[in-house]
């Protein structure tokens, strides 16, 4: 993989938009990432890591915070980064989520985090995925690199690079493992444990499944009193025919296998005692049925003679109403015949009373016409005749169609009032909106020149928005910088004291190690001595005679010297580390000092609040300007619509008028119409009513004298009908025939009880004939024995029944109790051996039991790994370290318990001893670390299919190395570049910029963002 180009713009440190081409340092190979401390140098690093995963290192467990803080609410945060391998060349273009001022509406909105993958082509950059997830697809496939694995391959990143050399043997398996991807191995560790506890619960609960069956079969055969001293023979299994079977409890001491023989031989017993009960039973039912068979036929008997008593009694009784029977078939007969002459009769009382009826309404309808002779005139002179009636009738309906519409006209005479005096209202209206818009029009043109006077002055205020916003902005700078000038001024008196303090602590080691030194020198020949034996050559003579021995009084081990030296390294490194403390507050104090132009604190404030009280009145105005700007166009627009209304004012004026006439014209010739229609009467309506009302009465009469006739004709063919009918009957006179008049349900009562006598009286006689026929005496038959003998057979078969289920169902249950804890004891065998099988393995993999190491099966994978990663460090250590140091990997048990079988300890080819990594100074544990780092590098990529990496940075404590040490790492740093590599090294020492010629300077401008550029 091969980074060819970087732009970032409103990310960390960077406001404007910067542009890295790395494709520039390629003839260089090595290039060095430089500037001051908190410049930005390790934000490029970010970059990159944030466009190609959507993270960043230094920010993982904290507020993931990666936009510009100099950005303005309305300026866009992006990260572009374009690369290649072996796939092709692509671009990958992310922004983060943060809020930007609303379109509409106003106050702030999210906006949402963003990415898009490109891939160049012959036609140029091509879309190839827009969604988060698809592009983070696409990557893992482009990439074949995590994260992690990118930063422990390609960005060696700030604060990680040592993390993998000093962790422990947990932390270390934890990096290890997002590197390798070894969690299956975890996997398969607790899939084991599960089988294992599985297996363990299924044996013990299997062991739990036999013992509860035995206990339950034992209960249940004690219960039942099936225990035998083991001499009773099968003929005494019931309990209860001899007395020479003693009963006793089931044996607690015996095995399952012994316990089961027992439980078998209950269970014969228990068999043999069920089918003893059984046969008692059939016994016992044979018996109930032949007393239930006698039951049965005395209490048939017994009902039959009852019945027969019944018989007799129902049919004296039916002999005894056969004279009222006669009489009601007799009444029937009648009844029938005059059912013929009923419609006639009826139809004859209707016609005569219709006759009465209309020659009553023929007298009231005179009555009322009558009283009307003195209003009617000529119309009383007439014989009144029908005809004649309907021909007064006629002409008055004639004369009634010319008053109709004067009625009308008269209805709608308050109607036509109140629409005259609306249209008079109208015309009032209308002149009214003509002087009151003509006096708006007047005085409409002052009003523009207020208005465009007062927008002009606020334009000019605002106007100076722009200015008045970089006079704020740098008010801010310089108040921001004062403050930082007191803070960080405080800051270097207190470095400036822990310097002083160190260099006097450094000071004081280097003088007792001179003491050691000087003392171990001395000591050097007493130290010689002590090894010499008698007879054996001196290592520095040879002689084999030691006359005159060295003593050796203040010895010295070089172990005391080497931790000397430690503590020595330890206070030079804080000395050094004090210092530059203390430089690098030294040159922000003066640079925030250059930015706060000389102001103190308070002046910086008054200027601040100064500045902002300024623009704020200057955006306040811009908004008047848009406010005015608004009214003016209202008042141009009221101008234009008060011009377009007049003339439809004037027409609305002129048509209110021209209906206003008409109505006036409607009321006079509507007025006339109705005083001509109303003549004697008080109105046109009473004068249509009264006259309608006689009209009415008119026609009555004539419609009575008609009817009248109508119905006296119907009433005497109705009366000769009925009189032929009569001659034609049986009946005498219509009074006879109503007499034998019975309704319909009288006919069906007499017909029903006629009909249920005979049917009665004929079933009662065949009843007491069969009846007769069986000969049953004449006393009653008692039932009593026969029901007391049926009620004991009952209630010994019900006791035999009790008896020989419980027998049977005891015998059911002891055989399935056994027969299951019988396949259940058979199963625990191989139960047993699974069990310890899985347990074996699990503690294996788990690391228990006989597993010496305490390796799990996924630190033993890894331990391997790490293995190779040592190998491949080592290439490296041996020539930084001038042969003296070798990572080794250790799998020795750690204290307490602790994860252990990942550990890494430095042999030390001086001493020919082996000690922690975290013995080792900082110049040497930062050698070391590259040297991890860099074999950590090839074995991951070997692991992700042999990628060929083409770009590395590297982002680390440069400073901690004195010149030699630098010259070392440097030549390291050039080996890297075989091959096309290309390196990126972020650091500040100053060497290092006068090595490498290729650079990127990150500079922060006086404002407060920084810039890129490429030297």
């Amino acid at each position: 993989m091969r980074l060819h180009r970087l732009e970032v713009e409103g990310f960390g440190p960077f406001r404007s938009r910067q542009k890295v081409d790395f494709d520039a340092f390629a003839d260089d190979g090595i290039f060095l990432i430089a500037g001051r401390t908190g410049a930005g140098k390790s934000s490029i690093l970010d970059a990159v890591c944030f466009g190609l995963y959507g993270g960043v290192p230094r920010y993982d467990g904290g507020e993931k915070r990666v936009r510009s803080d100099h950005s303005d609410p309305d300026e866009i945060s992006e990260v572009v980064v374009e690369f290649s391998t072996p796939a092709g060349r692509f671009r990958v273009t992310r922004s983060p989520e943060y809020l930007r001022p609303a379109k509409r509406g106003g106050g702030m909105t999210k906006q949402v985090a963003g990415v898009a993958l490109d891939e160049w082509t012959d036609a140029g950059w091509v879309g190839r995925a827009a969604r988060a997830v698809d592009v983070a697809n696409e990557l893992d496939e482009i990439l074949q690199l995590s994260r992690e694995q990118f930063l422990q391959v390609i960005l060696l990143a700030q604060n990680r690079f040592s993390e993998f050399l000093l962790a422990n043997s947990k932390d270390r398996q934890a990096l290890l493992r997002r590197l390798f991807g070894t969690e299956r191995f975890e996997d398969v560790q607790i899939r084991f444990d599960a089988r294992r506890r599985a297996a363990e619960q299924a044996f013990g609960g299997r062991l739990a499944a036999v013992g509860a069956r035995l206990e339950e079969a034992e209960r249940l055969a004690t219960e039942a009193e099936l225990w035998g001293d083991g001499n009773a023979s099968a003929a005494d299994a019931d309990g209860s025919a001899t007395t020479s079977v003693l009963l006793a409890a089931p044996r607690t001491e015996a095995t399952t296998e012994e316990r089961l023989d027992d439980l078998r031989r209950a269970r014969s017993r228990a068999e043999y005692r069920a089918e003893r009960r059984a046969a008692d039973r059939d016994d016992a039912e044979a018996r109930l049925t032949a007393a239930d068979a006698a039951l049965t036929a005395a209490r048939d008997d017994r009902r039959a003679q009852a019945e027969r008593d019944r018989a007799r009694g129902a049919l004296a009784r039916l002999e005894d109403e056969a004279a009222d029977i006669s009489v009601a078939a007799g009444e029937l007969r009648d009844a029938r015949a005059a059912e013929s002459l009923r419609a006639t009769i009826t139809a004859a009382a209707k016609a005569a009373a219709a006759a009465d009826a209309a020659a009553g309404v023929e007298r009231d309808a005179r009555v009322r016409w009558e009283s009307l002779d003195e209003r009617v005139g000529t119309a009383a002179d007439t014989e009144n005749e029908p005809s004649d009636l309907r021909t007064w009738v006629s002409e008055r309906i004639k004369a009634m169609g010319a008053w109709e519409r004067a009625a009308e006209l008269e209805a709608g005479a308050a109607a036509l009032a109140r629409e005259l005096e609306t249209s008079q209202q109208r015309v009032a209206a209308a002149s009214a909106r003509l002087e009151e818009r003509a006096a708006e029009r007047a005085a409409l043109p002052e009003q523009l020149a207020a208005t465009a006077l007062a927008r002009d002055e606020a334009r000019r205020i605002a106007d100076r928005a722009g200015d008045l916003a970089l006079v704020r902005d740098r008010a801010s700078v310089r108040l921001t910088a004062a403050r930082e000038v007191v803070r960080l001024t405080a800051e270097h008196d207190a470095a400036e004291r822990a310097l002083a303090e160190a260099s006097a602590a450094l000071a004081a080691e280097q003088g007792a190690l001179a003491e050691l030194r000087r003392r171990r020198l001395d000591g050097f020949a007493g130290e010689l001595a002590s090894a010499l034996v008698d007879s054996e050559p001196c290592p520095v003579c040879g002689s084999a005679e030691h006359p005159a021995p060295a003593m050796h009084s203040d010895p010295v081990s070089a172990e005391d010297v080497a931790e000397a030296e430690r503590i020595r390294d330890a206070a030079a490194e804080r000395e050094r580390a004090a210092a530059e403390a203390s430089s690098n507050l030294r040159a922000e104090a003066a640079a925030a000092a250059s930015r706060a132009e000389e102001r103190t604190v308070e002046a910086a404030q008054a200027e601040q609040a100064a500045a902002d009280d300024a623009h704020a009145k200057s955006l306040e105005a811009a908004g008047e300007v848009v406010r005015l700007e608004e009214q003016l166009a209202g008042l141009q627009l009221r101008v234009e619509q008060l011009e377009a209304q007049r003339a439809s004012d004037e027409a609305e004026s002129a048509a209110a008028r021209e209906e206003l006439a008409l109505l006036q014209q409607r009321s006079t010739d509507a007025a006339a119409q109705i005083a001509e229609a109303r003549g004697e009467f008080e109105t046109v309506a009473e004068r249509i009513a009264d006259t309608e009302m006689r009209i009415a009465v008119s026609r009555g009469l004539a419609e009575a004298i008609e009817e009248r006739a109508r119905r006296v004709s119907a009433a005497a063919e109705a009366q000769a009908e009925l009189e032929a009918a009569l001659d034609a009957s049986d009946f005498a006179d219509v009074g006879a025939a109503e007499r034998a008049l019975r309704s319909r349900s009288e006919q069906e009562a007499l017909q029903s009880r006629i009909d249920e006598h005979s049917a009665q009286l004929g079933k009662e006689k065949a009843t007491l004939l069969e009846l007769e026929l069986l000969t049953l005496p004449e006393e009653p038959i008692d039932v009593a024995p026969a029901e007391a003998a049926a009620s004991s057979a009952r209630a010994a078969w019900m006791a035999a029944v009790d008896v020989a289920t419980k027998a049977e169902n005891t015998a059911q249950q002891l055989a399935g109790l056994i027969e299951s804890a019988t396949a259940e004891h058979k199963a625990t065998a191989a139960d047993a051996a699974e069990y310890d099988v899985l347990r074996g393995l699990a503690d294996t993999i788990a690391g228990r039991g006989s597993n010496t190491h305490k390796m799990t099966l996924e630190t033993f994978v890894l331990a391997a790994e790490l293995e190779e990663i040592v190998q491949a460090a080592n290439r490296r250590l041996h020539d930084m370290s001038t042969g003296r140091y070798q990572l080794r990997h250790s799998d020795a048990l750690a204290a307490r318990g602790a994860a252990s079988g990942l550990g890494i300890v430095v042999y030390d080819a001086f001493t020919g001893q082996s000690r922690p990594a975290q013995s080792l100074s900082g110049g040497e544990t930062f050698l070391s670390s590259l040297a991890l780092a860099l074999g950590l590098a090839e074995v991951v990529t070997s692991r992700a299919g042999g990628i060929r990496l083409d770009t590395l940075f590297i982002d680390e404590g440069f400073g901690s190395l004195d010149g030699d040490t630098l010259e070392v790492a440097m030549r390291t740093l050039d080996e890297l570049r075989q091959g096309g590599r290309t390196v990126g090294v972020i650091s500040h020492v100053e060497a290092m910029q006068e090595q490498i010629p290729a650079q990127l300077l990150v500079r922060a401008t006086p404002e407060g963002p920084s810039v890129i550029e490429t030297r």
